[in-house]
C-alpha cells in the first residue's frame, strides 16, 4: 500500500510520521500545488490532506486510491459523488481539539479582558521602573464571576467553554444555531436574548447555511458596548467588515479572533487598519493546533486507515 500526504505542513513539523511505514511505503510532502497533485497521487492507495481540493481534476488518474483521509472535521475540499461514483471512501476527524480550542478561548478572553497588552507594554516601557505606587491599573477590568456568558453553538467545544466558563462563576446561556439541540445544566435561550444580555460571546459553531453572516452588523448593535466577542467557529459566520465598524464605534468592547473568511489574511481586510491590541486581537488560525491536538490528530488518522485495513 501506498500512503501519500500532500500537505503535512499543515500539521506542523513536529509530527513522527514513522508509523505511517506500517502499511507500506509513506511519502509525505509539505505543499502540493493543484498542478502538482494528479502525479503524485497517480499511484497512491491512500492519501492524506487537509485543505487540498479531492476531485476529478486531482485524482482522476489515481487508479489505485481506495481511501481520502482528512486531516480536520471539515470535508468542503472533498468532491463526494465523484468519490462515491470511484467507490473511494473518505474519512475526517473530530473532537480531536476541544480542550486545544477550550484553553485558546480563554487565553483571547483574558488578554482581553484584563487588558494584558496595555500592562505588558506598561512593563517594558520602563514605566514601572521606580514608579510613585506599587500597583497601576489605569486599565479597569472585571471579573468573569458573575458575569453572563453566552455561547453559540453548544456542541463538544461549546459544552467545554461552558463547563470552565461556569467554573469561574459566569452565567452561561447558549443560543442553538441548528435550533435542535437541547443540553442539561444550561439554559437556551433565542439569539436576541443572548446578544442583549451577554457580557461574554463565544462562537463554537460549524459554517452553514443557518450561520453564515450570522454576526452583522445587526448582531453587534445589539450586544452590549462593554461586551467582549470571541470567534474560534469559521471565519464566514463574522461579516468582517461589520464587526470593524462595531470596534471602531465603539459598540462593543472588544474582539478575539482564531478564524477569518479568507485564510491567510487578505491584504485588504477590514481589521488590518485596527491596531490598537486592547480591542481586537487575532490569531492565525491555531486554537485547534496545541501540540497534543495535532499528535491526537495523527493518531485518528492512523487508526482509521488501520481500521479500513482490517475491513472496518
Amino acid at each position: 500500500m501506498k500512503i501519500v500526504f500532500l500537505d503535512a505542513n499543515s500539521v506542523g513539523e513536529d509530527i513522527d510520521f514513522s508509523k505511517y511505514s506500517d502499511f507500506g511505503e509513506f511519502v509525505k510532502y509539505g505543499h502540493s500545488t493543484a498542478e502538482q497533485i494528479p502525479e503524485r497521487v497517480c499511484d497512491a492507495d491512500v492519501i492524506i490532506t487537509n485543505k487540498c481540493l479531492i476531485n476529478k481534476d486531482s485524482v482522476g488518474n489515481a487508479t489505485h486510491l481506495k481511501l481520502v483521509c482528512v486531516t480536520a472535521t471539515g470535508t468542503n475540499n472533498l468532491d463526494k459523488d465523484y468519490l462515491a461514483r470511484r467507490g473511494i471512501e473518505w474519512r475526517n476527524v473530530a473532537g480531536y481539539s476541544t480542550e486545544s480550542v477550550a484553553q485558546h478561548t480563554f487565553a483571547m478572553l483574558f488578554y482581553l479582558l484584563e487588558k494584558l497588552s496595555y500592562y505588558d507594554a506598561y512593563v517594558k516601557d520602563e514605566k514601572y521602573a521606580n514608579d510613585t505606587l506599587f500597583t497601576h491599573f489605569a486599565e479597569r477590568f472585571h471579573e468573569i464571576n458573575g458575569m453572563t456568558w453566552g455561547i453559540i453553538g453548544l456542541g463538544n467545544i461549546g459544552r467545554r467553554v461552558a463547563d470552565i466558563a461556569k467554573a469561574f462563576g459566569a452565567n452561561v446561556i447558549y443560543y442553538s444555531t441548528s435550533g435542535k439541540n437541547d443540553q442539561v445544566g444550561y439554559a437556551r435561550t433565542d439569539l436576541d436574548t443572548l446578544l442583549k444580555t451577554s457580557d461574554i460571546v463565544s462562537v463554537h459553531a460549524p459554517l452553514t447555511s443557518d450561520t453564515e453572516g450570522l454576526m452583522n452588523a445587526n448582531a453587534f448593535r445589539r450586544m452590549k458596548s462593554t461586551a467582549i466577542f470571541i470567534n474560534v467557529g469559521r471565519g464566514a459566520i463574522v461579516v468582517e467588515k461589520d464587526l470593524a465598524e462595531a470596534l471602531k464605534a465603539g459598540e462593543i468592547a472588544a474582539a478575539g479572533l482564531d478564524v477569518l473568511t479568507e485564510e491567510p489574511m487578505s491584504t485588504d481586510s477590514p481589521f488590518l487598519p485596527i491596531k490598537d491590541s486592547k480591542r481586537l486581537l487575532i490569531t492565525p488560525h491555531i486554537a485547534w493546533a496545541s501540540v497534543e491536538a495535532r499528535h491526537n490528530l495523527m493518531n485518528i488518522i492512523y487508526g482509521q486507515i488501520r481500521g479500513f485495513v482490517n475491513g472496518n
